[in-house]
């Protein structure tokens, strides 16, 4: 190894200056290291050419380095200046001369004319375009804001809320409700019946090409046939369309009356099948034309829309009849003492109520329908309401191979609202079970709310089972409502317990202090923490005898002494406790004592 520290590399140099005459000059001297042979030594004259051959060679070597460097350098340089100029060339020539649908995909954007009308494919496709498909895009869009999600629906409108078509809109004093579909809440807020603007939603022909996605909802189509192992569907027109993950949300049809169907054309045609826009658009329309209009049915919607439309009969001197095979009004879910007192209830607000009626037939005579009964009575009208339930719709069943249950209808899914590993079912047309109350299907707005919500989560990976229990209500008025939980069936044995109402037991009042007109909007979730039933300390509140007014009060549905459901009527903002009792599925010694619970003697 060569060792020299800096006081042996001084010693090195000094010989390079000039040395007395007569003695040889060393060179790169060090008092450590001997020169191996006489060919390093140098004989020339000291101080000259001889002294000064090593520094030349030093010299020399280093400048030839250098400029090997530098050329080097330079010619790597020239290569990637020259790389550099011939990509961006080709570059520009490419953009030149593609066309412009790929100029505007690689900018996020579909040019116009150069994109389908409808993408091929799409990660998100959700059948049906109501309230529990809305519901799972906002579900999907929460947890994937980047997700394109597109909703193919018959409807032609865009999703909107269906509650208030029986409901809010039939009390506007807006002339134009009709058109603009605004109404005044009962709290007096005003709101679209839409879910959102159309400038919330994304075009169609876009969604492939958008940056963020979004929601795309294709109106006016229907999906006819599903390809399960294709992942593919068919749409009416003959569009094929292949997603990653599918929600099958398709609602139900109103059903129609036996007789009706069998009356011919001339009946059908003064008949209107409550469900959508165009019916409630229809109906208040003809409500102002003719001079009668029989309601066939006593559920909720029979009984909202008797009452909505009885408020015109005395204004407009319209007659509404309202008739059905119960003994009252909500016969199939009240008690038949509560049954009868809604039935009076709808009768004071201008309706002819006939209960135990079984249409027999119906026909034309004139001018005027004809509707016999079975027990010989006839009722003559000039159009039909038709409000006697709902059949969930599963046509692509067949084409996709998927199970229907057959006591309830609908299509059968697991917790998670499943019915294959990349196809799920929310809202009216799913049937799942419920781990308190068994198999169940629910036709209800709180149910597609949620049933979406989860559906839309568990696309995206959530992997969670439902076991929420949704509620419903039903206004009948601005001064009357109620809202239920569970299984309320009035074949069920029933315990109710009641107080008198104040001012603020309403739904105008409910609908005040909530801030929202859409009551399970507030309520959806929400589950009390815990549920403690007083002691009897105080005396049992007392059930009121047949004839009294029945202001408010908790009405609980007994399956084995245990609650299966339960109503409040006029009472809200209480259901996260009615859900909780029913959760707990525990026996109560004294339903009065819960009773309790909800506060039905504050003033």
């Amino acid at each position: 190894m060569f060792r020299c520290g800096a006081g042996a590399l001084a010693g090195a140099l000094r010989p390079l200056s000039p040395a007395p005459r007569g003695r040889a000059a060393a060179v790169l001297q060090c008092h450590h290291l001997r020169c191996p042979s006489r060919s390093l030594m140098s004989s020339g004259v000291p101080g000259k050419a001889g002294s000064n051959l090593l520094l030349y060679l030093i010299v020399g070597g280093t400048v030839t380095g250098t400029g090997a460097y530098v050329y080097k350098t330079l010619r790597e340089n020239k290569e990637r200046f020259t790389s550099r100029v011939t990509t961006i060339t080709t570059r520009s020539q490419e953009k030149e001369s593609s066309p412009p649908d790929t100029d505007a995909a690689a900018q996020g954007k579909a040019a116009p004319g150069a994109q389908p009308e409808v993408p091929s494919h799409v990660p998100f496709l959700l059948i049906g375009g109501g309230t529990a498909a809305f519901a799972a895009a906002r579900s999907i869009r929460a947890r994937d804001p980047g997700a394109r999600v597109l909703i193919v629906s018959e409807d032609p409108a865009l999703p909107y809320m269906r509650p208030p078509l029986s409901k809010e809109l039939w009390f506007s004093d807006d002339p134009n409700v009709t058109e603009t579909l605004r109404f005044r809440q009962w709290n007096g807020k005003e709101r679209s019946i839409y879910f959102q603007p159309p400038s919330f939603y994304v075009p169609v022909r876009d969604l492939p090409y958008v940056e963020n996605g979004g929601v795309a909802v294709l109106c006016g189509k229907k999906v006819v046939h599903m390809d399960v192992r294709g992942s593919t569907v068919k749409l009416s027109d003959g569009t094929q369309i292949s997603y990653d993950k599918c929600l099958i949300a398709t609602g139900g049809s109103p059903r129609n009356l036996p007789a009706i169907e069998r009356a011919g054309k001339d009946v059908q045609q003064r008949l209107t099948l409550f469900r959508k826009i165009e019916d409630y658009k229809k109906l208040e329309k003809i409500s102002r034309e003719v001079k009668s209009i029989t309601i066939i049915g006593g559920g909720f919607l029979g009984s909202e829309l008797a009452c909505a439309l009885g408020r015109r009969a005395r204004s407009r001197g319209l007659e509404v009849i309202q008739l059905f095979p119960e003994n009252g009004n909500m016969g199939k879910v009240l008690p038949e003492y509560l049954s009868n007192w809604t039935t009076e209830k709808v009768r004071r607000e201008g309706v002819n109520v006939m209960p135990n009626a079984v249409v027999k037939s119906v026909s034309v005579s004139g001018k005027r329908l004809v509707i016999k009964l079975k027990d010989g009575r006839k009722v003559e009208t000039d159009h039909i309401v038709a409000a006697v339930g709902l059949e969930p719709n599963v046509e692509l069943a067949k084409s996709a191979g998927l199970e229907v249950d057959s006591d309830f209808g609908g299509f059968r899914v697991n917790a998670e609202l499943q019915a294959r590993s990349n196809i799920w079912v929310a809202g009216d047309a799913a049937c799942f079970y419920d781990i308190k109350l068994g198999r169940r299907r629910v036709e209800h707005h709180d149910h597609a709310v949620v049933s979406g919500r989860l559906a839309g989560e568990n696309m995206t990976g959530a992997a969670k089972p439902y076991w929420h229990q949704s509620m419903f209500w039903s206004d009948l008025g601005p001064n009357v409502g109620y809202e239920a939980i569970g299984l309320v069936d009035s074949s069920l044995p029933t315990v109710g317990v009641f107080a008198k109402a104040t001012a603020k037991d309403t739904p105008k009042s409910a609908t005040e202090q909530s801030g929202t007109g859409i009551r399970s909007e507030s309520e959806t979730e929400a589950e009390a923490s815990e549920v403690h039933v007083p002691p009897g300390s105080s005396p049992a509140p007392q059930v009121p005898k047949q004839g009294e007014d029945y202001g408010k009060g908790v009405i609980f549905y007994l399956r084995d002494k245990v609650v299966v459901g339960i109503v409040l009527w006029n009472i809200f903002n209480r259901m996260p406790i009615a859900r909780k009792i029913i959760k707990d599925g525990e026996e109560h010694e004294d339903l009065n004592e819960v009773a309790k619970l909800f506060n039905i003697h504050e003033d």
